[in-house]
């Protein structure tokens, strides 16, 4: 008999148990195990898998190409007797498209390529850097290092010309078929830093439609 008993104990334990399982499970997230898609090695200077009606990778390579090829044959910036001191970065370029998009990624890469391709005729200030820069001309002059290779400067060096520019765009939507529209215009303009006169002008513009507009980050 009291085998019987505790035989039936703990068969009732074990259902609790099993009913317990089963009753997490159906509380909890339902798992999707659907395949998802594999990953893809995309050329960024062509139109990627995922598109819509805005700037993208290869909208910016082929701006930027465009650019560098532009300002390398303006006499001003590129055959001056003594190489232009320029300060290229965003802090002049304002986005006023209705995109969001990070602007460094159009101004980093005009100032990398146009450094590469000037080869010297053309002298690279890098403003944002400025705090750096400042914190290693304290240590020098206050003895804590040597002055390295280059020697001192009076002060650090300052710009002759600055990039500036203005991402502008227009929508227009089909309301019948849900056809979206963007004209993008992007301008740079080298700014001199004394007289404020513009040195060099570029333009860069792109159309694209589409049905199902993607978002941008």
């Amino acid at each position: 008999m009291m085998g019987s008993f505790f035989s039936i104990n703990r068969g009732k334990q074990a259902l609790l148990i099993i009913g317990a399982s089963a009753g997490l499970v159906a509380c909890g997230p339902a798992v999707n195990n659907s395949p998802g898609v594999a990953t893809t090695v995309q050329d960024p200077s062509r139109q990627g898998a995922v598109s819509g009606i805005g700037i993208e990778g290869q909208d910016i390579q082929a701006m930027t190409d465009q650019m560098v090829r532009d300002m390398l044959s303006n006499p001003m910036l590129a055959n001056a007797a003594n190489p232009p001191q320029v300060i290229i970065d965003s802090g002049f370029f304002v986005n006023d498209s209705t995109q969001r998009m990070n602007k460094d990624l159009i101004t980093n890469r005009l100032r990398v390529n146009l450094n590469r391709a000037s080869l010297g005729r053309m002298v690279f200030v890098g403003r944002n850097y400025a705090n750096m820069v400042e914190q290693e001309r304290n240590l020098k002059r206050d003895g804590v290092v040597d002055t390295g290779t280059q020697g001192t400067t009076a002060a650090q060096a300052g710009g002759d010309y600055r990039l500036g520019g203005t991402i502008a765009s227009a929508d227009s939507r089909d309301a019948a078929t849900g056809l979206m529209q963007r004209y993008t215009q992007i301008t740079f303009e080298m700014v001199d830093l004394e007289r404020g006169v513009i040195v060099w002008s570029g333009m860069y513009e792109l159309s694209k439609a589409a049905a199902d507009d993607i978002v941008y980050r």
